[in-house]
């Protein structure tokens, strides 16, 4: 069964929003494993605006799933990463001002960098995935970075979802038989909700993990945190 990581950025916005401790970040992680989450992932950005640095460390003393940390590979974020050493990075190419995640990686021209920060990783047994489209040559050329997954940039799925799911999900079929071909692992994310989930899941075989923060907290708000991360997994199965 595809593993769903809940990413619990937006718990952090609405603690920031007032300032303290309310909600708790590492409490709500703990309840999202509870309610069957198969990981955690966060994404600090340099502005902490959500994610702190500080909530990296304290959610790795309690985080008993998979950890995934998300992140543009500034010096910085290397450091974090090689001293909380998760299950998982994920490597994504945003501008330090960037509202959100919103492009993937472009693997020819940022390969030797993204080749070199990858096995630094490695070399401290992190697996390592990279934020990507649906770019058959962008797919190929990841695989020359060294890296041991993508994640795929799953906004154009939603977006076209509603007009026509058959052909949405055909670039990301496409892709993850191209991934799987090529020895890369698959992992997806962006924009994936109850309404889309099922049906992605379904079509993209090999599909290993998915990550979600917006509309899982979002649907917590009405459905309740241990309802919304149980429909989520059920989704999946």
């Amino acid at each position: 069964m595809t593993k769903l990581s809940v990413n619990v950025n937006k718990i952090a916005t609405l603690r920031n929003a007032r300032g303290g401790s309310i909600p708790n970040l590492v409490e709500a992680a703990k309840n999202i494993e509870r309610f069957g989450a198969d990981g955690i992932t966060v994404h600090p950005r340099p502005d902490e605006r959500h994610i702190k640095y500080a909530d990296v460390y304290d959610l790795k003393k309690s985080v008993t799933t998979e950890f995934n940390i998300e992140g543009y590979p500034n010096q910085r974020f290397i450091d974090l990463v090689l001293d909380v050493k998760p299950e998982q990075v994920t490597l994504v190419p945003d501008p330090p001002g960037a509202l959100t995640s919103n492009a993937g990686w472009d693997t020819v021209t940022h390969q030797e960098m993204l080749r070199k920060v990858i096995s630094q990783f490695k070399s401290e047994g992190i697996r390592t995935s990279i934020f990507i489209e649906t770019n058959p040559v962008l797919i190929r050329a990841a695989v020359d970075t060294g890296t041991d997954r993508i994640e795929l940039y799953t906004e154009s799925y939603a977006k076209g979802y509603v007009s026509n799911k058959e052909a949405a999900v055909k670039p990301f079929v496409d892709s993850c038989s191209l991934a799987s071909e090529l020895g890369l692992g698959i992992n997806a994310g962006h924009d994936l909700s109850l309404e889309n989930l099922r049906y992605f899941a379904l079509q993209c075989q090999g599909l290993q993990e998915v990550s979600i923060g917006h509309a899982l907290i979002s649907d917590a708000l009405y459905l309740g945190l241990e309802n919304a991360v149980s429909m989520y997994k059920r989704e999946l199965r």
